[in-house]
C-alpha cells in the first residue's frame, strides 16, 4: 500500500503524517490489517528495538473522588464496587511496589484519586517516593495526582520523582461530554508544569468512549503538541456503576489500528499499551508489541490484569524482551536532549508546544482540515460492536490497599 510505505518512510525520518494518512490507518480493512502492523512495528523497532519496558502502578488512594470523569470507577457518584481506602503509608506503598520491581518492572507508577494534590498530599508522596527509591536502585517513579498548581510539579521532581502522568483521554472537542468538574484546558496546563519542571512528561488517551476517528486523531495530534517522552493509550474498561458501563465499541483490530496510529503519529516515543488490554485485546494483545514498547505489569488501579507471569511469558513468546533497569528507555536524540513528540530537530511540522502560532493538533502544513472541535466532522466509520465481555471486567480485590498479595 502506498499510504503504509509513506507512513513507514515518515516514522524512520520522525516526520509528522498528515491528519488524513492518520484517518486512513484508522478505516483500512481487516484484510490490510496485519500490513498495518508490520509498516507501524518497523518504526517501532527502529527506534526501540525488541524491548519492552514494565511498569507497576500503586493506587496509594482509592475512590471517593470529587470528579465526574464518566469513564472512572472512582468518580463522584460511581456505584461500582471497587476497593475504597485513604493514604497508603510510605512503607506500605513501597511494600507494594516491590512486588511488582521484583517482577520486572522498571517504573512505578504513584497513583491517587482526587482533583489534584494538596501540599500535605506532595509530602507524603515526596515521602513515599524516597522510601521506593532508597530500597530500590535504579527505579524509576511516575507520580499520577490530578491537577497540579504552581511549584507542585517541582517539588515532586526534588523529591526524586522522574515523571508526570495527566492524559488528556480524549479531544478537546468531546471533552466536555466525558467530563464536567474540570476542563481539558486544565489537563494540558498541568501537563505543561510537569514538562517545565524538568519532569519527563507522561500523557495519553482512552479509547472506546464513543469518539469517533476525527477525535481519536485529534487527540494524539494535540498529544504530539505536548511533547510527552511516553504516551499511555488505555480501552475503556466499563465499569459497572459507571455511566459508561454500556460503551462496548472497541474490536481486537481497532485497538491494533489505534496504536498503530499513534505510532506513525509519535514514533520514537513510549508507547503503552495501559488499561483495557485484556478485556479488548484479548488473544491478540502479542500482535499489540510490535506497535507499543510498554505495558503495565499486572492488575490495574481498581480492575484485574493478567497475571504478571502471563505477561512475562506473552513478551517471550513473541520474540521480545523485557528492558533492563540499567537501558535508557528513549533514543539517543531524545534521551540527550529530553525532548518530546513532535520536537526534533530537522522534523518538517512546527508542532512542538513552543512553535509559531497556529501550529499544533488539526493546523499542520498541507493539511485541509479545522481545529480540535471543528464542527464540520466526518461521521464515525461502522465497525462490528464487540460484544460485551463483563467477565473479563474484574474488580482488584488484591495489592495496595488490601492484605492479599498481588498478581505481579
Amino acid at each position: 500500500m502506498d499510504l503504509l510505505n509513506t507512513l513507514l518512510d515518515k516514522g524512520l525520518r520522525r516526520e509528522l503524517p498528515t491528519r488524513d494518512e492518520a484517518l486512513a490507518v484508522l478505516a483500512t480493512s481487516d484484510d490490510e490489517l496485519l500490513d498495518v502492523v508490520a509498516a507501524a512495528g518497523k518504526v517501532r523497532r527502529q527506534w526501540f528495538g525488541r524491548r519492552v519496558k514494565l511498569n507497576y502502578l500503586v493506587n496509594l488512594k482509592s475512590g471517593l473522588c470529587p470528579e465526574d470523569c464518566s469513564y472512572c470507577s472512582q468518580r463522584l457518584g460511581s456505584k461500582a464496587e471497587i476497593l475504597k481506602y485513604t493514604w497508603l503509608k510510605p512503607d506500605q506503598a513501597s511494600e507494594a511496589a516491590a512486588a511488582g520491581l521484583a517482577g520486572g518492572a522498571k517504573r512505578v507508577c504513584l497513583v491517587a484519586s482526587g482533583r489534584g494534590p494538596t501540599d500535605r498530599d506532595v509530602d507524603r508522596v515526596s515521602d513515599t517516593i524516597k522510601a521506593i527509591k532508597d530500597q530500590n536502585e535504579g527505579v524509576e517513579v511516575c507520580a499520577c495526582l490530578g491537577l497540579l498548581s504552581d511549584g507542585q510539579a517541582e517539588r515532586l521532581r526534588d523529591a526524586g520523582a522522574d515523571a508526570y502522568n495527566h492524559n488528556l483521554n480524549t479531544s478537546e472537542g468531546t471533552y466536555g461530554d466525558i467530563t464536567t468538574t474540570h476542563t481539558y484546558a486544565d489537563r494540558v496546563d498541568t501537563v505543561q508544569k510537569a514538562h517545565a519542571a524538568g519532569l519527563s512528561a507522561c500523557s495519553g488517551l482512552i479509547a472506546g468512549m464513543g469518539e469517533n476517528d476525527e477525535d481519536l486523531v485529534d487527540v494524539v495530534y494535540a498529544l504530539r503538541a505536548l511533547d510527552p517522552d511516553s504516551v499511555p493509550v488505555n480501552f475503556l474498561i466499563p465499569f459497572e456503576g459507571t455511566p459508561l458501563a454500556k460503551e462496548w465499541n472497541l474490536t481486537p483490530q481497532r485497538c491494533l489500528r489505534i496504536l498503530a496510529m499513534v505510532r506513525f503519529v509519535c514514533p520514537d516515543v513510549e508507547v503503552r499499551i495501559a488499561g483495557g488490554r485484556e478485556v479488548h485485546l484479548r488473544t491478540m494483545q502479542p500482535l499489540a508489541l510490535h506497535l507499543a514498547n510498554s505495558i503495565f505489569l499486572g492488575d490495574y488501579l481498581t480492575s484485574e490484569g493478567q497475571a504478571g507471569k502471563a505477561d512475562l511469558d506473552m513478551i517471550a513468546d513473541a520474540g521480545f524482551e523485557v528492558e533492563g533497569t540499567g537501558e535508557v528507555t528513549l533514543p539517543e536524540h531524545r534521551a540527550a536532549a529530553h525532548a518530546g513528540c513532535g520536537s526534533h530537530a530537522g522534523a518538517d511540522v512546527g508542532a512542538d508546544a513552543g512553535a509559531d502560532a497556529g501550529a499544533g493538533c488539526g493546523s499542520h502544513a498541507g493539511v485541509g482540515c479545522g481545529p480540535c472541535g471543528s464542527a464540520d466532522r466526518e461521521p464515525p466509520r461502522k465497525e462490528p460492536v464487540s460484544e460485551a465481555r463483563m467477565d473479563l471486567v474484574s474488580v482488584r480485590r488484591r495489592g495496595a490497599g488490601t492484605d492479599l498479595a498481588p498478581n505481579a
